[in-house]
């Protein structure tokens, strides 16, 4: 185990040196990508200013002088002095000729890169480059340099003169001219295939012309008039090009006769084209029958169709679609070099032996135990492998369900887990741990195309599946998501990988986020985007991460509130959810005097929730379920993690309305149960592994790594950015009116029961309160004794209910009783 530690911590040279974070500095990338901009100009004007002065520096750069370098006599001609001369000698003269104005070109873009004023593929533009100016080079000094005999200037520089002559003496002048134009023909089909159908037309030209297909379009066949005058015969067809491509080519489909083409056919002609047939009949017998009078076909014109949807244009202009992002018109979204970079990041390592190895102990324990396969296929993921193997016709699939314990004896390995059937393949999985698992970033993640072009309202990218593929689900439309899992397997990270994936994709316009974190520890890194991202109730001593539990059933009552505001909204705007209202809401059609706002999502993440169930019981369970249960429709969505997945944490009201669950390792059976309905989570390796429900089957996913370094540069970035004056304000919560300012239930104080006294002196020596004490003492009935009670709480002499047991005496001594009594008669 400590070799492979040892392993996993391993970093290079330019990493241990500090150097390989040298380019990562934005300001050191612009100062040399400017610098390399300065660079490239120069280069430029030395080339270009050679063309006039190169014969007169010549004699200078081949045969120097001492103290010549330093130009102090002007005597270079070159306009960027001596430094300049020698550049454009070298590189146009010794080199390339004209094609070296290619590399100030390359440096241009080497430093718009480094500026970032745009992205731009370097790696590529660097070997187009080169082989355009070695070709280019070689093919000036071999076909333009003859035409100029006299001129003391190779265009295509000493280089292209000496491979040109090189090449030449091998393969002779025709041999040079064919090989550079296939070096041509390959480039350029390596840049676009489109070359290969052009090459194609100019050797067929024929073949172009012939063999398009032709069809014809016409509105109404039934209404088509045949005429047998000279110009309607001779009026040209009109073709119709089939486009290059097509919007929707599924739905799009055109029938057509591929036998149209075969013109020269006569039965095929007599029998596809009646009206040729009865022309040729006609021509037959002009002599005898008299032509019929022409008839010209006039068609009406159409009225031209407005463009506009509205018969009342008002005089004024329709305003601009509201923009909510507006109000940080100049937010940034964070930048992926914010996140780290790990070696061999998400790429699986397939060790061929270790594959070889666990395939035949697979094959060899199923045959063992008389269970034949017919194929065995691996798919190797950054964490797990997959085995998919065909059984035998006659194997059931309980008998290999049955060895998943032998196989795992087998191949030595924790987490072994059994897929019979894989849905929608007619293959059983096996899925075997890696032995050298590979770290998934969170750069690599965020940095992916499927990522990056997603259209998801709440995009929630969580890391990577057994094929290596991106795995990412939508919030919006979970609706709530329940993650569970023992202690230190991942949940801390799940969720700030599904925060951090919110912050580089939304504007704080568009989301805030209620963060409740019972231990305190884990959100506190999110306290410097409050002002952009988070929400809470106002308040003037709460902080923006609520932590207190009395705080929490406040904040979930407020969210409720917040629930019905919105749904009242909703409802006088007429629409269904919160993107139709949001989008009526920026096309300008309802009015905010009369109340209507934008609408940004509330994600309410809580953490440890079986510490706050735990504490508060049904005062956090009831409102957390009316969240889940009513809430999705006007952007309210809820993420809650415990590390407690039993019935009493998780219960059936709460896994009712949370269909979409995340099961981190966890110890047993049991427990897994309880979060997916299934085993499974018990079978997992930890360390990030974890199994997406959503459906049918579960998903199984290695959890992108986000450290808590990155965490904060994120946070910085932002917090360094604009933001609102305060967190997102959630309404006042409806305070319950039949309770008193302190918890106790509203009863009447001014009229005190007679044996008030009595009771307050009784329980305060007995150190003991409770209505049956006060039923027995004085003789009364249970309301009489339960009033007393509720009225001795007020009061302050005793505590709230404990259930079954005694009330707390809040009075320790007489005196103090007497003082209480009198401040109470006084009234």
């Amino acid at each position: 185990m400590a070799k492979r530690k040892k392993a996993n911590n391993t970093t290079s040279f330019s990493e241990s040196i500090g150097f390989s974070k040298v380019f990562h500095n934005e300001k050191l990338n612009f100062m040399t990508g400017l610098a390399s901009l300065i660079i490239a100009i120069y280069m430029t004007m030395a080339f270009i200013s050679f063309f006039t002065t190169g014969n007169a520096d010549q004699s200078l750069i081949e045969v120097p002088r001492a103290g010549e370098i330093m130009n102090e006599k002007r005597e270079f001609m070159n306009n960027c002095g001596s430094i300049g001369a020698y550049t454009a000698y070298y590189f146009v003269k010794r080199c390339f000729g004209i094609a070296a104005f290619l590399i100030p070109t390359f440096l241009i873009m080497i430093s718009l890169k480094m500026m970032r004023v745009y992205i731009i593929n370097l790696s590529k533009w660097f070997i187009c480059m080169t082989i355009i100016m070695v070709w280019a080079s070689v093919t000036l000094a071999k076909f333009i340099t003859p035409l100029f005999p006299n001129s003391s200037f190779n265009t295509g520089g000493d280089h292209g003169q000496y491979i040109a002559r090189w090449i030449e003496n091998l393969v002779g002048s025709p041999g040079l001219t064919a090989l550079l134009c296939l070096v041509a023909v390959g480039f350029l089909t390596y840049i676009s295939t489109e070359t290969i159908y052009v090459i194609r037309k100019m050797l067929n030209p024929v073949k172009f012309f012939t063999d398009r297909v032709k069809f014809e379009i016409s509105n109404n066949k039934e209404m088509r008039l045949e005429t047998e005058s000279d110009e309607m015969e001779t009026e040209p067809e009109h073709i119709v090009e089939d486009p290059d491509t097509f919007d929707n080519p599924e739905a799009q489909t055109i029938n057509f006769d591929e036998d149209t083409a075969m013109q020269d056919t006569p039965e095929r002609a007599e029998n596809d084209n009646p009206k040729d047939r009865a022309d040729m009949t006609d021509t037959q017998a002009e002599s005898t029958k008299r032509t019929d009078p022409e008839m010209d076909i006039k068609v009406g014109k159409c009225e031209e169709k407005a463009h506009g949807k509205k018969l009342v244009n008002p005089d004024d202009e329709e305003m601009a679609p509201y923009d909510p992002k507006l109000d940080l018109g100049n937010y940034h979204y964070p930048t992926l070099d914010l996140l780290k970079k790990y070696e061999n990041d998400g790429k699986p390592y397939i060790d061929m032996a270790e594959q070889t190895a666990n395939k035949n102990r697979i094959v060899e324990v199923l045959r063992n135990f008389g269970v034949e396969i017919s194929s065995i296929k691996a798919t190797v993921g950054p964490t797990i492998t997959l085995y998919e193997i065909t059984p035998a016709q006659g194997v059931r699939i309980s008998k290999i369900r049955n060895l998943e314990d032998d196989i795992a004896l087998s191949l030595s390995a924790l987490g072994i887990r059994i897929i019979a059937p894989i849905p929608g393949k007619g293959t059983i999985g096996i899925e075997v741990p890696n032995a050298k698992p590979n770290i998934v970033s969170m750069e690599s993640i965020l940095n992916s195309k499927k990522f990056q072009e997603s259209v998801m309202e709440l995009p929630c990218a969580i890391g990577k599946t057994i094929t290596n593929e991106v795995f990412m689900f939508d919030l919006a439309k979970i609706p709530h998501l329940l993650v569970a899992g023992a202690t230190g397997q991942g949940k801390s990270v799940g969720l700030n990988t599904i925060i951090t994936s919110m912050l580089y994709k939304k504007h704080p316009a568009e989301l805030k986020i209620v963060l409740i974190d019972p231990k305190k520890v884990e959100f506190s890194i999110y306290g410097p985007i409050a002002n952009h991202f988070l929400a809470k109730v106002p308040d003037e001593d709460s902080e923006p991460i609520i932590t207190d539990v009395t705080k929490v059933v406040r904040t979930l009552n407020s969210l409720c509130k917040e629930m019905d505001t919105r749904y009242d909204l909703l409802k006088i705007a007429g629409a269904r959810n919160i993107k139709e209202y949001n989008k009526k809401f920026k096309d300008r059609q309802l009015n905010p005097q009369k109340g209507h706002k934008f609408m940004p999502y509330i994600v309410v993440i809580i953490d440890e929730f079986g510490d706050l169930i735990m504490t508060a019981g049904k005062e956090i369970e009831l409102p957390i379920a009316r969240i889940a249960q009513l809430a999705r429709a006007v952007g309210i969505h809820m993420v809650i993690a415990t590390q407690r997945p039993t019935t009493t944490i998780i219960t059936g009201n709460i896994k009712a309305n949370f269909p979409g669950r995340i099961a981190f390792k966890v110890s047993a059976m049991i427990d897994s149960k309880t979060i997916l309905d299934r085993p499974g989570a018990n079978q997992l390796i930890g360390r990030g592994d974890l199994l997406f429900l959503n459906g049918n089957e579960p998903v199984r996913v290695q959890c992108a790594f986000v450290d808590t370094p990155e965490v904060e540069n994120i946070n910085n970035f932002i917090a360094r950015q604009q933001g609102y004056l305060t967190p997102f304000e959630l309404p006042e919560p409806d305070t319950d009116t039949g309770s008193g300012a302190d918890g106790a239930p509203d009863v009447d104080m001014q009229h005190l029961d007679p044996l008030f006294e009595e009771a307050a002196r009784l329980i305060v020596l007995n150190q003991s309160g409770s209505t049956s004490l006060i039923q027995r003492k004085f003789s009364i009935g249970y309301n009489r004794a339960g009033r007393l009670m509720d009225q001795l709480e007020k009061a302050g002499v005793v505590g709230a209910a404990m259930g079954s047991k005694p009330r707390e005496v809040m009075i320790q001594d007489e005196v103090s009783l007497d003082n209480l009594l009198n401040s109470w008669t006084k009234r």
